[in-house]
């Protein structure tokens, strides 16, 4: 049976079952970057494995318009060095682990050079773990916002930074496992770091 397109938002970083759905609609995927930009989404956030369990890595964002602001226009804030705190703290939590090294290079710019949009950022980042997936996908934006898409599944809402993922996660390695046991549906780097390329095959 033949899946129908779904719309997406654009994450930073994002969490490996937005991979599995994404696998399961492309090629008919499309982006919704009209929506008003909801707060405490992965949007600009993404959960890793630390040695205390589980941490929260935030984009801080530039208040403005209240909610009203278009996800595309969003800024990022640079009111402190957040790129240094989270470069920090991907090497803390996956230094020990297989791949960190061998992704490192690759990840690296995203956390020196300056973006002003969330989106651009979050775009480039996502053409770059699509790679290192090896999914080929062709991104495409919304060009207005809609309630729903007609012949689309709307996905928009479908991860929640804060709720229990809604399926079982097949456990991989990760590095302090030992400490708090798996924990399921991190960010895609979580699983690259910890499995390289087997990811594409895992995903």
């Amino acid at each position: 049976m033949i899946a129908n397109g779904a719309v997406l938002p654009m994450f930073y970083l994002p969490p490996v079952e937005y991979f599995t759905r994404l696998n399961t609609f492309k090629p008919d995927v499309v982006f919704d970057v009209e929506e008003h930009f909801p707060k405490q989404t992965y949007r600009n956030r993404a959960n890793i494995y630390s040695p205390d369990g589980l941490l929260s890595l935030v984009v801080p964002v530039v208040k403005g318009s209240k909610n009203h602001t278009k996800t595309k226009d969003v800024k990022i804030s640079y009111d402190f060095r957040w790129q240094r705190l989270h470069w920090m703290s991907l090497q803390a939590c996956y230094r020990r682990s297989a791949y960190f090294e061998y992704y490192e290079a690759d990840f690296a710019p995203f956390y020196e050079k300056r973006y002003d949009y969330l989106l651009d950022y979050n775009r480039e980042l996502f053409e770059l773990l699509l790679r290192l997936t090896k999914n080929k996908l062709e991104i495409s934006f919304t060009d207005t916002y809609e309630a729903g898409y007609p012949g689309l599944t709307d996905l928009r809402s479908a991860f929640n930074a804060k709720a229990e993922p809604p399926k079982e996660q097949k456990p991989y390695f990760q590095v302090f496992e030992e400490r708090n046991g798996f924990l399921p549906n991190l960010s895609i780097v979580d699983l690259l770091f910890n499995q390289g390329p087997q990811a594409a095959n895992y995903l």
